[in-house]
Formats: C-alpha cells, structure tokens, sequence
C-alpha cells in the first residue's frame, strides 16, 4: 500500500495526474468514518455511494423501466456526490429529456448509454487514461452491444479502440488488424451467429478475452444461445463469457482489468 501511496503522490506532485483523478484514486486507501455518507436515499433508489471505494468503480444506473422523472432524481444525486455517471440501456427519446436537463451528458443512441462527467472542473484537462481495452465485433449487427461494451469501457478509464466487421468470414481482416490489438490489456469480442470470433482472437494474444454472445443470427442461433454455447466451449484458454449481449458485463470487466494491469505497470517503474 505504501509504494502505492507513495507513486500516486509523485505523479500529482510532478503534474501527471490532475487533482480529480489523484483524489479518486486515493479513496479507496482513506480511512472510513462512521458518519460517512454510504447510501442516498432517491425517491424509490437507494444509490451504493461507497461502491467506488469497494469496487473501484461507481454504481452503474440500469435506465430501462425508470421514469425520466427517477432517472433525474438519480442523477442529479449521483453528480452532487461528484459520481461519474454511467447509465445503460436508456431509450432516445429518454436520452433527449435528460439531455435538455444535464447539458454536459452525453446518449449514444447506438449503446444506448447515457455519460455524465463528474463536477465542473475547467482545469482538470482530459482524466489520465489506465490502460488499454480494445473491443472488436464480427459484424457490424454486433454494433449496439459493442458500443455499450466500449463506452463502458471508456467510462472506467482505460483507453479504447473498435475495431468492427472482422468475422471469421473473412479471417484475413482479423490478421490484418491484429497490431492494433495485440498489446491491450483486455479484449472484448461481440459475436453472434456460431460465437466463434472470441476463440480466433485467444489464439493471438496474451491477455483475457471477454466474449461477449450476441442475439444475431438465423433461428438456430436462438437468440443468441448457439454463439453463448460455442464460446463457453471456446478451446482458447484465456476466453471468458458474459451473459447474451451484456456489452456492460464485458466492459467493465475489461476495465476493471486494464486498470489493474496499469496499477501493477506503475508500482513496478516505481520500485525499479
């Protein structure tokens, strides 16, 4: 812990790493006090405003079935706390209400994802970037769970490529895109059809590969059930699955692992 602290005060002292991001960072290592503030209490939700500090990362709102009305409450909670605000599969016409009323959000009508960044700091500059997650899709269908995937992703931190339409259809593409993926952290793949992407990319690279089953497909792929099958019997040894197109599953766990990879990059530069 202390060569932790220690790294982390270096970099704010020597200006790489703005005032937000040191304070978030540093969380998780403050001691608790009873009188800390650990749940607010929002109409019907009750927000998990220590999940940041368990977690790394803070509660993620699911919109689909909230009012507009509960989804305002929500975040107009979550940004008096300083949270950064992620919420998923929010509909457009959900998104365009919000954004009438949180200018600086932002709806990705593709994802279906709605982004508020944390306060109004004006000399912040753009939050460090830990580490690297590509998200890649067999097809172009694959595209809305992808975009989830990727700004999930984003919203943890880590920097983020797509790459799309690289199926094994054409495994060529796969080849010819392979250096802009092979030094990430982690890999989130999107298939649908017979799911079998995730286990071509295993092959190429050292780092997990999150599959991530699509409902794209003909009527034998049941929605989505012959692509889960096929990637839970992947005979790629470092492929994992998430549920049928949870690109939120498979973004945060992305993240989550980029983040601890930068953490363990940076401790050992420091103790070198």
């Amino acid at each position: 812990m202390q060569e932790i602290l220690k790294h982390l005060s270096e970099r704010f002292l020597q200006g790489e790493l703005p005032p937000g991001d040191f304070l978030r960072q540093l969380a998780p290592f403050l001691p608790q006090g009873e009188s800390r503030e650990q749940i607010a209490h929002v109409g019907e939700a009750q927000l998990d405003l220590e999940r940041v500090r368990r977690c790394g990362f803070p509660e993620v709102v699911f919109a689909e079935g909230k009012s507009v009305e509960s989804l305002e409450k929500i975040f107009q909670s979550l940004t008096a706390h300083g949270v950064n605000v992620l919420a998923t599969r929010m509909s457009a016409e959900k998104g365009e209400y919000l954004l009438g009323i949180f200018p600086t959000g932002r709806y990705n009508p593709i994802g279906r994802t709605f982004r508020i960044p944390p306060g109004n700091c004006t000399q912040c500059g753009e939050p460090t970037r830990v580490g690297k997650v590509a998200v890649i899709t067999a097809g172009t269908s694959d595209m809305p769970v992808a975009e989830e995937a990727r700004e999930t992703a984003d919203w943890t931190g880590a920097e983020t490529i797509l790459i799309q339409d690289i199926g094994v259809a054409g495994p060529h593409r796969l080849q010819a895109n392979r250096p802009l993926f092979e030094d990430a952290d982690a890999i989130v793949v999107c298939a649908g059809m017979e799911g079998a992407l995730p286990s071509v990319v295993g092959g190429y690279v050292s780092c997990p590969v999150i599959a991530v089953p699509t409902s794209v497909g003909y009527g034998a792929s049941f929605g989505g059930l012959a692509a889960l099958l096929g990637m839970l019997n992947s005979c790629a040894s470092n492929v994992t699955v998430v549920n049928i197109d949870a690109g939120f599953k498979g973004g945060y766990v992305a993240g989550l692992i980029a983040k601890n990879c930068h953490r363990n990059r940076s401790i050992g530069k420091t103790i070198e």
